[in-house]
C-alpha cells in the first residue's frame, strides 16, 4: 500500500510492506523521500519518525542539490565520456562494421552505420561498456571471493539509478551498476567487496564493518569518495 504525506513542505512516499523494520531513503535527482514500513505500523508512528529525521533528510537534500551532475549525453563528436576514471573524447565514424575502439588514450572511436542515430550510438557504447565491465569483474571477483571465502553463485550487471550494487542473499547473487565501469578500479573493488560481505553479514552492523576492515582497511576512505556522486542514500 502506498500513500504520500507532506511534512515541512517535503513530500514523503510511504510504502507498507511485509517487512520487519522501517527504512528511510532519499533519492536523487529530485530528492524523493521514501519510507518503507511493516504493514501494521501506525500512521502516527511513521509521522513522528519522519519528523525525528527531518534534519538528516534536509542535509541529504542539500547535498544532492550541491552535487555536480553529468550532463545528458547526446553522443556527438568531441563529447566527453568516461572509462575507468579517465575522460575520453567521442569520435563518430560511419561504418558497416559496428565497433568501439580506444585510441591514443584520448579518444573513444565509435563506428556505426547511422552516425545520426543517437539510439544506435548509445546502444553500441552501452554494449561495449558491458563487455569491458564483464572482463574486469571476471578478474576482480574471483580474487575477492577467495579472500572472503563466500559462496557466490554469480554476479550480474545492470543499470541502476539508486545503487552501486545490491545482493540477493538467498540466491547468493550480486548485482553491479554498469556506471561503475566509468569509475576507478578501487571503487569497483570496494562495491564488489561490499556486496560479497553481505553474504557473510546481512546488516551494516559492527560485524559487517569488522569484515570490511579485515578485507579492505581503507574502505571508509573509498566510501566517502563515492558519496560525492549522485546516488540514493538511506538512513
Amino acid at each position: 500500500m502506498q500513500q504520500v504525506i507532506t511534512i515541512n513542505d517535503i513530500n514523503v512516499e510511504i510504502f507498507k510492506k511485509n517487512i520487519k523494520n522501517i527504512h528511510l531513503w532519499v533519492y536523487p535527482p529530485y530528492w524523493r523521500v521514501r519510507v518503507a514500513t511493516p504493514s501494521h505500523t501506525d500512521d502516527e508512528v511513521i509521522r513522528l519518525l519522519i519528523i525525528s529525521k527531518l534534519t538528516w533528510i534536509k542535509k541529504q537534500i542539500k547535498k544532492f542539490l550541491s552535487q555536480e551532475r553529468e550532463t545528458t549525453r547526446e553522443f556527438l563528436n568531441w563529447e566527453s565520456h568516461y572509462f575507468l576514471w579517465k575522460r575520453y573524447l567521442l569520435r563518430i565514424h560511419k561504418s558497416d562494421k559496428l565497433k568501439v575502439e580506444l585510441k591514443n588514450k584520448k579518444y573513444i572511436d565509435l563506428y556505426v552505420k547511422d552516425p545520426d542515430s543517437s539510439i544506435q550510438k548509445m546502444n553500441l557504447l552501452d554494449k561495449w561498456y558491458r563487455l569491458e565491465f564483464k572482463k574486469m569483474l571476471d578478474l576482480i571477483t574471483p580474487k575477492l571471493v577467495e579472500m572472503t571465502w563466500v559462496d557466490l553463485a554469480e554476479f550480474r550487471i545492470r543499470n541502476m539509478k539508486t545503487r552501486w550494487g545490491s545482493c540477493n542473499i538467498q540466491a547468493k547473487r550480486i548485482w553491479l551498476n554498469l556506471e561503475l565501469i566509468k569509475k576507478d578500479k578501487k571503487h569497483i573493488e570496494y562495491v564488489v567487496l561490499h556486496e560479497l560481505v553481505h553474504l557473510l553479514e546481512r546488516k551494516h552492523n559492527d560485524n559487517f564493518k569488522a569484515y570490511m576492515d579485515r578485507f579492505m582497511p581503507n574502505w571508509r576512505e573509498i566510501r566517502e569518495d563515492m558519496k560525492k556522486w549522485v546516488l540514493s542514500v538511506s538512513c
